[in-house]
């Protein structure tokens, strides 16, 4: 659904709606698997970080369990492990910020323009930064 919900909100205003979607779907499954408190749902807030620039946080109430990235090394029959792969390689940077108590955010940033390359080529450390830090 928040998948949909962003594919819809972002069409209606004439943006790009891929790498959003993927984005948005990772982390919407990672809350919903990860994050979930019997009775507490997840929020999810897409808006203009900058000039053609998104940023997509996704809140939810179990703000001891932060995601950390995979191994790199998940195997080929994995059927899992593989989210924060690809939101680290569609996103510009991410990260996960704490508060208020319970909750967690996690965020991406991507962008709106036509990249000549693949994202996700910046540095670990301005990709995990936290928005005061970066």
């Amino acid at each position: 659904m928040a998948r949909l919900l962003t594919v819809a909100e972002l069409a209606s205003r004439g943006l790009p709606t891929d790498p959003a979607a993927h984005v948005v779907g990772e982390l919407a499954a990672n809350a919903a698997l990860h994050g979930r408190v019997p009775g507490r749902s997840f929020r999810l807030r897409v808006r203009s970080s900058s000039p053609g620039s998104l940023r997509l946080e996704v809140t939810d109430a179990l703000g001891e369990r932060a995601p950390r990235p995979a191994p790199r090394s998940v195997g080929p029959d994995a059927e899992s492990g593989r989210g924060l792969l690809l939101v680290e390689a569609l996103a510009e940077r991410w990260g996960v910020t704490h508060g208020p108590f319970p909750c967690k955010t996690v965020w991406a940033e991507v962008s709106l323009l036509p990249s000549s390359g693949p994202t996700g080529s910046r540095s670990a450390a301005i990709r995990y930064a936290t928005p005061s830090s970066a």
